[in-house]
């Protein structure tokens, strides 16, 4: 004989608990969404990056044989996004962090290559979860050309990044022609290097 009443008094509060789960799942979703749609998109300017070369605007083309992996990473200065497999030579390109040491061992050299500028150069600042110490590390040590960050180590498995640092030589057609891993340990080498692979 009871049945109905305790139906009825479970009909009236499923209004009830309704009402109570959409005001909750309504707070939920606002405490979820304080960030504007898109905002990691557009990441905080760093102090100092414009003090960077900028990265230069590039033609798309197809990827080619031996090329660079088909990766776009943002600039650590200003200037666009830069989809490596757009690129041709001859380039030099350097992975690096600024909490590698041997980086900055072999930054002289790299930064007097830049001054000659007899080829083209590219920085990649690689897995490096400070940008502001790293645009500090690309001003104090004279790394005067464009850099791009690839905090998320998407160039590894195509050039068999096992750490910083690492110089690639990129050929005219866009194929990587050397790859030199570990430190530089001398201008001349630097140079040799250059005048062998990055034609």
């Amino acid at each position: 004989m009871n049945r109905p009443a305790r139906s009825r008094t479970t009909s009236r509060r499923r209004p009830l608990v309704r009402a109570a789960t959409g005001v909750a799942l309504a707070i939920l979703l606002a405490a979820c969404g304080t960030e504007k749609p898109g905002a990691t998109s557009t990441p905080t300017p760093v102090a100092g990056a414009d003090k960077l070369a900028a990265c230069p605007s590039t033609p798309s083309r197809p990827p080619t044989t031996g090329a660079l992996p088909d990766v776009t990473l943002p600039c650590l200065g200003s200037g666009p996004d830069i989809r490596l497999a757009d690129l041709r030579g001859p380039l030099v390109i350097n992975v690096w962090a600024q909490w590698c040491g041997p980086c900055r061992d072999e930054a002289p050299y790299l930064a007097n290559l830049a001054k000659a500028g007899t080829v083209k150069m590219l920085g990649i600042d690689y897995d490096d979860p400070r940008p502001e110490l790293a645009v500090k590390f690309a001003t104090d040590e004279g790394l005067t050309y464009p850099h791009v960050v690839d905090r998320d180590k998407a160039i590894q498995r195509a050039l068999k990044i096992g750490g910083p640092p690492l110089t690639a030589f990129i050929d005219k057609d866009g194929a990587v022609a050397f790859v030199h891993r570990g430190v530089l340990t001398s201008q001349h080498q630097l140079d040799q290097l250059v005048e062998e692979h990055a034609r």
